[in-house]
């Protein structure tokens, strides 16, 4: 009787022997490789961002003493380009941007210190963007604890983001204000949802369906601890249904969010609508876990002394939003916000606003 002669792949065998692909099993050491890329990066920039620092400590000190004049600079690029050919980045135009660098930010060192921590293409952004210090903090700090890469930034600062958090804080219930007062940290009072490239005429499916479409970004401009739950989550109340337009968990809150969409102006009888639904994912969706859900009613338009009335009686944690489908005209917030910070002081300085939470050690000697 012949002998069958059975050939076995030893990789095929491993695959069984481990009792699932094992392409699977490599996962941690993938994991293992990405982190260490993603902190070698994060080395080399914080090393590149402190040699920017120091050469425009340099410069901006012998300019200052009068050892230098502008022309010098000019030599200076000149000069690294001729006896280091494969160096980028030290043209004219640069060594000047990395003396502002130093002399915006010098005998600051709790700001200072948030400098590398960020992309040398975001501090440039920030840099000509932003032109008050709480400004630039304001961005510094939240573009670290959102984690934007550089074309977010700029569409955030395009979109006057500072300017419209001082102007239009957040209007919150005083049942919100007590239940987890800081939720204003993570909550705007504005929107801005020029991605959907909506008409100026849309209706609330019209709105609903360009959220869905660019959920994405729509998380980005909500805030990095959204987390998408659902859309037109059902609800059922005593024998009928219901379908609440966008469920969302934040990590942070530790809690849901109910979002209701209106493409028209606000109505007391929305919040109504909003503290019904959030009476229903309290008793029967929120986990022992977790706090007590959050309502946000996102509405195309919106008068403050009407909202102002509406959630002063209201018992839910809820507020009450506007988005806009167009950019603001951030030249009219900017001299909106100089008007403002001249009422709060005669020299136009004003108290810096509240800036998200993010690491706040200092360097040494003010150095980034």
């Amino acid at each position: 009787m012949k002998k069958q002669l059975v050939t076995t792949n030893p990789a095929a065998a491993g695959t069984a022997a481990l009792g699932q692909p094992v392409e699977d099993s490599f996962a941690q050491v993938l994991q293992l490789i990405q982190s260490a890329r993603q902190r070698a990066y994060q080395a080399v920039n914080a090393e590149l961002v402190s040699l920017y620092w120091q050469v425009g400590q340099y410069i901006s000190q012998k300019l200052d003493a009068a050892e230098w004049g502008d022309k010098v600079v000019d030599e200076l690029a000149r000069f690294l380009a001729r006896t280091q050919p494969g160096l980028r980045g030290f043209t004219r135009p640069n060594l000047f941007r990395m003396k502002q660098f130093y002399d915006t930010y010098q005998g600051k060192p709790m700001v200072s210190a948030l400098l590398r921590q960020l992309p040398w293409t975001h501090n440039l952004l920030i840099l000509s963007y932003a032109k008050r210090e709480e400004e630039r903090e304001f961005y510094l700090r939240l573009a670290i604890h959102e984690k934007w890469s550089s074309r977010e930034l700029e569409r955030q600062m395009r979109s006057a983001r500072f300017e419209r958090m001082v102007l239009n804080p957040v209007k919150m219930s005083a049942a919100l204000t007590q239940l987890n007062p800081q939720a204003a940290d993570f909550f705007k009072d504005v929107y801005a949802l020029e991605f959907l490239s909506l008409p100026a005429t849309h209706s609330e499916a019209d709105l609903h369906s360009g959220l869905l479409k660019n959920l994405g970004r729509f998380i980005t401009e909500l805030g990095r601890d959204f987390c998408f739950v659902g859309s037109e989550h059902p609800l059922q109340v005593g024998g009928q249904d219901f379908a609440l337009d966008l469920l969302f968990f934040h990590r942070g809150l530790n809690c849901l969010i109910a979002i209701e969409l209106k493409a028209t102006r606000f109505e007391p009888a929305h919040l109504g609508q909003l503290n019904f639904y959030l009476e229903a994912l309290d008793r029967d969706h929120r986990k022992p876990h977790e706090n007590p859900a959050i309502g946000l009613l996102l509405c195309a338009t919106k008068d403050e002394e009407v909202v102002e009335y509406a959630l002063s009686r209201s018992l839910s944690p809820a507020m009450v939003a506007q988005y806009q489908t167009q950019l603001p005209d951030k030249q009219l917030l900017r001299a909106k916000l100089h008007e403002f910070y001249q009422l709060l002081s005669p020299s136009g300085e004003g108290p810096a606003p509240a800036t998200p939470s993010g690491p706040k050690r200092a360097g040494k000697g003010g150095q980034p």
